[in-house]
């Protein structure tokens, strides 16, 4: 079978080959999750250095703990908790050095939807750079319960029903948690804009 074939295969078919040591299977996961993964772990971090050297942490992971992956689970989601735990455990680190710095930050190392943002319960926010440095900083400020929400949907774009899986929350307390922290986000705005 060539290389090429794998890419037929689901993603939990592709872990099960993995189980088996199949690295050309392993190879079309990385294919399908790193660019997905780094977005993800580097809207916790907001440092694509380190959210890059953290993706392969987690694609090691996932090689080395295929056997623990059970099919009662979506294979996204179990690594998305993987990726997850390590930006969680850097970020702990970081903040225990008290070196971490949001300063480095630009609207072209993000992917973050500005459309997501607008509406009527938000106004209206315009795509300008200076916006998107202003989300990327109202993101970081969160409080951790709803910025890994609002990262979950506003950037990886997860429906309330897989971040409800993901993170084990009723699908109310999910939607009610992304409208505040949305609201926070436009709050902070406003307000460093006033400042300004």
């Amino acid at each position: 079978m060539s290389k090429t074939d794998y890419s037929q295969y689901t993603d939990e078919e592709l872990i099960s080959m993995v189980q088996d040591k199949d690295k050309y299977a392993f190879n079309e996961i990385t294919h399908r999750y790193e660019s997905k993964l780094l977005n993800f772990i580097n809207g916790f971090m907001n440092n694509r250095a380190i959210a890059q050297d953290l993706v392969q942490d987690t694609l090691v992971k996932v090689w080395l703990n295929a056997h623990k992956y059970q099919p009662i689970a979506k294979f996204s989601t179990w690594t998305y908790t993987i990726a997850k735990n390590c930006a969680l455990t850097e970020y702990r680190k970081i903040k225990r050095r008290k070196t971490y710095s949001f300063s480095q930050l630009s609207s072209e190392d993000h992917e973050f939807k500005l459309e997501r943002m607008r509406g009527e319960e938000n106004g209206d926010i315009t795509s300008d750079n200076d916006t998107f440095n202003l989300i990327r900083w109202a993101i970081s400020e969160l409080p951790r319960e709803f910025q890994e929400i609002i990262i979950y949907k506003d950037i990886q774009e997860h429906s309330y029903d897989e971040i409800s899986t993901i993170t084990g929350l009723p699908l109310g307390t999910v939607k009610s948690r992304i409208n505040r922290g949305r609201q926070k986000i436009r709050e902070m705005i406003e307000q460093n804009r006033r400042n300004s």
